[in-house]
């Protein structure tokens, strides 16, 4: 023990960090409960303490049960590295590499989790506190959750590190929580990253999450709280950023990979905001709102959809054909305002076959206010790659990159649904890219250019 209320899992007693750290924090968080059991005394009583994890591998096997406010674990580095890329290359490859695994102050979750489990049962990291006043000012920073593994689902993927699923979870809370926060972590290869319930003032920010089945998922309800500056990757099952029966949530600034299912998927959210991201992915669907989603905002977001450019996941989709949308509303007084939209698809990647893919597509609600977005389509053969490497990492950005002038695809840029009255769509696309009924919503289109 370095201090008072400072905890090293290297110098503590109890256990071997390295071949079960969940013991000891378990151990510590013992101690600090048994030393601060005064509610009151000269005004404080409860300050908490830090556990600090140095840079190196430690096994974890038993889950941590956090009950304690004012709590903050912290490391030397989130240590991430892609392990989808290293297991989409032959094992003989491997003994040239510099490093395999992820590194820096770095968890391996062995929880043993059976197929069934209870939720939360396979996660790390378990947080649960009945009573007031809420648990609060949790925090985890600057270490790596690594989940190792994923494992055959039966549906046939011939490589089970693919699938996404392993029942493990990195940060879970089960019970209401206030002001925690979550930064500078590196999660991967867990099916769910971080799920919290019922959060208020939640910050998630500056974290690297990826290569999980899901990223963040907030859920049950809560108020206040902000997703900024995160990389963020989930797989084509999952979510890069769900948020359930939420108010006054701000996504922001974040870079989110395209692999997911859904980049942003609000259901039921109300007066919360989507700015300032780049969105990129493989699918339509990108940004979803079900339920009755309210007065949010998604405003200078940068999207693109695109087509997975790597082999080894090109049988994936999430399920989504074109006519969803890439930006898909049910819901009331909503602002899609001042987007860059791009889609650059080779025709025969479309389903349905020979449709006209659908950009911003308004299913349900009323008083949606729909202005000034900036949608690039194009198709054509793409620029491939150099033949003599398969690296996921070159692909993705030579595809990235590929900018010469491509043949204009065909596309809706909004289709507003007979059941989607009192909208209004300004200079969002040309009089024959928006589909809507004029007698029940104010329209506007892009002027066209001569030629055009």
């Amino acid at each position: 023990m370095v201090g008072n209320n400072d905890y090293d899992v290297t110098k503590w007693p109890v256990g071997n960090p390295y071949e079960d750290i969940g013991e000891v924090i378990n151990s510590i968080l013992a101690d600090i409960k048994n030393k601060q059991r005064d509610k009151d005394r000269n005004e404080g009583g409860k300050p908490g303490a830090v556990i600090y994890i140095p840079s190196g591998d430690y096994h974890l096997v038993t889950q941590v049960v956090i009950d304690i406010s004012y709590l903050k674990i912290m490391g030397s580095g989130h240590g991430f590295t892609s392990s989808s890329i290293r297991f989409n290359a032959p094992e003989s490859e491997w003994a040239d590499w510099h490093e395999v695994w992820p590194g820096g102050s770095r968890i391996l979750v062995d929880i043993p989790v059976e197929h069934d489990a209870e939720e939360g049962m396979g996660a790390a990291f378990y947080i649960n506190r009945d009573g007031n006043p809420r648990i609060s000012s949790v925090e985890f920073e600057g270490f790596c959750i690594d989940g190792l593994h994923f494992v055959d689902d039966g549906t046939g993927e011939e490589n089970p590190e693919n699938t996404y699923v392993n029942g493990k979870t990195g940060i879970y809370a089960a019970s209401a929580n206030d002001s925690f926060r979550i930064t500078g972590m590196g999660m991967i290869y867990l099916e769910h990253g971080i799920t919290m319930y019922h959060a208020d003032a939640l910050s998630i920010h500056d974290n690297f999450i990826a290569e999980c089945g899901n990223c963040i998922e907030l859920r049950g309800w809560g108020q206040a709280s902000k997703i900024t500056n995160n990389l963020i990757g989930a797989g084509y099952k999952g979510y890069s950023i769900y948020a359930q029966k939420f108010a006054g949530l701000l996504v922001t600034a974040n870079n989110v990979f395209p692999r997911g299912a859904s980049s942003v998927y609000f259901d039921h959210v109300a007066r919360s905001s989507i700015t300032g991201n780049r969105l990129h992915s493989f699918y339509p669907g990108m940004i979803i709102f079900e339920g009755n989603c309210s007065e949010n905002l998604i405003a200078s977001n940068h999207l693109l959809r695109d087509h997975e450019p790597w082999p080894p996941m090109q049988m994936h989709d999430n399920g989504l054909d074109d006519l969803y949308g890439l930006v898909h509303i049910n819901g009331s007084h909503n602002s899609v305002m001042a987007n860059h939209i791009s889609e650059v698809i080779e025709r025969q990647y479309i389903r349905p076959e020979g449709t006209k893919p659908v950009m911003i597509h308004v299913v349900s609600g009323k008083g949606n206010y729909i202005s000034n977005n900036h949608i690039v389509a194009s198709a054509g053969e793409a620029d491939q790659p150099d033949a003599e490497t398969d690296s996921c990492f070159a692909r993705q950005v030579d595809a990235l990159l590929t900018v010469r002038e491509l043949e204009e695809l065909a596309v809706i840029t909004v289709l507003v649904e007979k059941e989607a009255v009192q909208n209004t769509v300004l200079d969002t696309g040309r009089e024959e890219q928006v589909i809507l009924d004029k007698a029940s919503n104010a329209f506007r289109p892009a002027p066209s250019i001569e030629g055009n």
